[in-house]
């Protein structure tokens, strides 16, 4: 007899509306537990590395009326999936019952039978107004605000919408309102609502590639035509628009609306990328290599099986420290290996990895390169010491050999390698054609090198695309690869580089004027 499958659940997930940060706790505890990911076309895709690594991603995004999947497909689809014992995860941008259709996928779950649970999102209703400098209320301008689709069928022979009763309303926000603008506009003025009334339209809010325009009831239509706007986008019609010259907070920050690519590994682009989009900035993530472990564990293994007769390990760099630390759990080892033996990072982002593991780091140089570990060690007595230097297989021979010069015993073990990401150069030049790219961060030889390989060594770039390098040895292997740098920087870390950034940008703000 054939055991009954039982049903799996789907939850029905409110994603934000378009800033990474906004999705709520309770969502990505339930991304967490997904076997089948559905999401929309407004999801932003940062969201889908919340989902186990073995899920499985079903984009049914519909745009402008290009439908991947029907509603009706995605309907049978969550019933399905869910039936056969998984766990799904419904993805849909901004709050899924607010005009999101939420409504309708629950009551077919209803019909079937199958559990499910509503996660609201942060609506774009609210979240979009805002980041523009819109409070939607305002004690001395309005207390009513009303939410109105701008999605209504016009071949309808009467239209839903109370337009007579909404005109009384202080502030209206219009979703999906951008292809109906003009007959919006119209109904709006044809009831009493004033043409002079202050409007606003806004797309791609709440990210980097957030655009606005202002105007009147009476000029919004025609402003948004002459300037191409095209949607998705949101309309708000209020006196509370008039507050955005004083509130536009988002769009202040230094970095706002800079695309900056991104070439670290994938797996290292998060941190670097928080950071900048702190700043408002628009990361690209452009790996150009990946790390991977060595040929062979063979030096390392040896090394690991004789760390009682060191006396130092130097770390230069957190991938050192992930594959020595790896390595040393898969033979049966951890930190008591480590007893009296001292250990040197390169920089504060290699010691907390460390740190974080319970260790004390005993010495960070001044200086985050090698010449810095150099000048820490040369007034130590070196003579008969064992240094230990778990490193890339390839990498500059500057600190095993100064530090022998010094007298010591240094034994150099390839722990994990850098390798071309395999990244097609399409990628990027087509983002730099439509100016959608202000600067290159290089933050290590090897990105430099494996730039120039994915692009090709006849590759310029244009003038207009600055060159941003993290420290002195990727700064010089960037000006021999022939890239002029822009952007240099004091402290030689990831916070430092987006210092530098926003100071660059600072004093070309300043000495244009914009």
């Amino acid at each position: 007899m054939n055991q009954k499958i039982k049903p799996g659940k789907v939850y029905i997930i409110g994603a934000g509306p378009g800033d990474a940060g906004l999705i709520t706790i309770k969502a990505v505890d339930c991304l967490r537990l997904a076997d089948v990911v559905i999401y929309d076309n407004l999801v932003n895709e940062e969201l889908l590395k919340y989902a186990p690594e073995q899920a499985r991603f079903i984009y049914a995004g519909k745009k402008g009326g290009d439908h991947t999947l029907s509603q009706d497909a995605i309907n049978d689809l969550l019933v399905q999936e869910a039936l056969a014992g998984n766990i799904v995860a419904r993805l849909k941008g901004g709050d899924p019952f607010i005009f999101g259709r939420g409504g309708e996928e629950a009551e077919v779950l209803v019909a079937h039978g199958v559990p499910f649970e509503v996660i609201p999102g942060v609506t774009s209703a609210i979240a979009v107004p805002a980041y523009a400098g819109i409070p939607l209320t305002h004690r001395g301008l309005t207390s009513t605000v009303a939410f109105v689709t701008g999605h209504e069928d016009q071949a309808k022979d009467k239209s839903d919408i109370d337009w007579q009763a909404l005109t009384g309303i202080g502030t209206l926000v219009f979703l999906m309102g951008m292809k109906n603008i003009a007959q919006i506009v119209k109904a709006l003025t044809i009831h009493g609502k004033a043409p002079a009334t202050p409007a606003a339209l806004i797309r791609r809010g709440t990210t980097p590639q957030q655009e606005i325009i202002t105007g009147t009831l009476g000029t919004i239509a025609e402003l948004a035509q002459a300037r191409k706007f095209s949607p998705p986008a949101i309309l708000v019609v209020g006196k509370v628009v008039d507050l955005r010259d004083t509130l536009n907070w988002f769009e202040q920050k230094p970095l706002f609306g800079k695309g900056i690519v991104i070439t670290r590994p994938q797996r290292q682009t998060d941190d670097l990328a928080r950071l900048l989009i702190s700043e408002g900035a628009y990361p690209i993530s452009f790996p150009t290599i990946k790390i991977v472990p060595p040929e062979d564990w063979q030096e390392l293994d040896e090394a690991i099986d004789k760390l009682t007769t060191y006396d130092w390990l130097i770390f230069t760099s957190a991938n050192g420290v992930q594959f020595f630390f790896e390595r040393l759990w898969e033979k049966n080892k951890d930190i008591r290996d480590l007893k009296g033996i001292q250990i040197c990072c390169i920089g504060p982002a290699t010691a907390r990895q460390i740190e974080d593991k319970g260790i004390k780091v005993d010495l960070v140089p001044e200086q985050f390169i090698a010449e810095g570990i150099l000048q820490s060690f040369a007034a130590m007595d070196l003579k008969g010491r064992k240094i230990l230097i778990p490193r890339a297989a390839k990498a500059r021979d500057v600190l095993p050999e100064g530090l022998k010069k010094l007298g010591a015993s240094v034994n150099v073990v390839a722990t994990y390698q850098t390798v071309n990401s395999g990244k097609k150069k399409e990628e990027l030049t087509a983002l730099i054609s439509d100016n959608k790219v202000d600067v290159i961060t290089f933050t290590s030889s090897s990105t430099v090198a494996n730039f120039v390989e994915i692009m090709g060594r006849d590759f310029t770039l244009p003038a207009h695309v600055d060159v941003a390098c993290i420290g002195p040895v990727t700064e010089a292997a960037a000006k021999k690869a022939g890239f002029k740098i822009d952007i240099q920087q004091e402290e030689y870390t990831m916070e430092g580089l987006v210092q530098s950034l926003v100071d660059y940008f600072g004093r070309k703000s300043a000495a244009t004027g914009k």
